[in-house]
């Protein structure tokens, strides 16, 4: 990338660039989070894993039809029983992959157009939970939270007409199994952020 000239008349190099995107990737939750200082400053990378050297992992998105890689890394998924899974997130422009690292074997497609919003905390965790009303959601971890986050959106405003939508809580709620619903919630003590995972009870008719 050649070099480019700032306002002041100076030379402005690659970073400059750089956090010119980043910003525009944080543009999902200016004034709405409390966002880790690391993760106001942190390169995008999108493909963490090196997709195209992984032939398993080709074989799965080639037979989806897909190719177009957005996002790629290792994530923590919460199973329905509340258990912490190790899982492969990738994101291509049609999908979203879920696939155990173990096996290399795919556990889940969503179409980017089955997704109805994203839930996050307003604090500074690694929490998030996308939301399918057409099947049952899905709550992971990550450190890339803010990345991938900005890479759906993106992702759903360029294959579609509708912006996904970002909704921000301390407390949210999400199907674990289609008839399975866990509340989410989140509190800051001294020292980090305190998070409670629970079933809820829905009241019977």
């Amino acid at each position: 990338m050649s070099a480019k000239w700032d306002d002041e008349g100076s030379v402005g190099s690659e970073k400059s660039e750089r956090s010119k995107n980043a910003k525009r990737d944080l543009e999902p939750f200016i004034g709405m989070k409390v966002r880790r200082r690391a993760s106001l400053h942190r390169d995008c990378k999108g493909d963490y894993l090196d997709v195209p050297s992984d032939p398993y992992l080709m074989k799965i998105l080639s037979k989806q039809g897909d190719n177009k890689v957005l996002f790629a890394d290792r994530v923590l998924k919460f199973t329905g029983s509340g258990k912490m899974k190790r899982r492969i997130l990738l994101i291509t422009d049609f999908a979203i992959y879920i696939i155990d690292p173990d096996s290399d074997l795919l556990k889940r497609r969503i179409a980017l157009a089955a997704v109805d919003k994203l839930c996050l905390s307003k604090l500074s965790d690694d929490f998030f939970a996308i939301i399918i009303p057409s099947e049952y959601d899905c709550l992971m971890a990550s450190t890339r939270k803010t990345e991938i986050v900005s890479v759906l959106v993106d992702a759903t405003k360029s294959t579609s007409e509708y912006e996904l939508e970002v909704a921000f809580s301390n407390r949210f709620e999400y199907h674990s199994a289609a008839d399975t619903v866990k509340e989410v919630e989140f509190v800051k003590v001294e020292g980090g952020i305190k998070t409670r995972i629970g079933k809820k009870e829905i009241p019977q008719e």
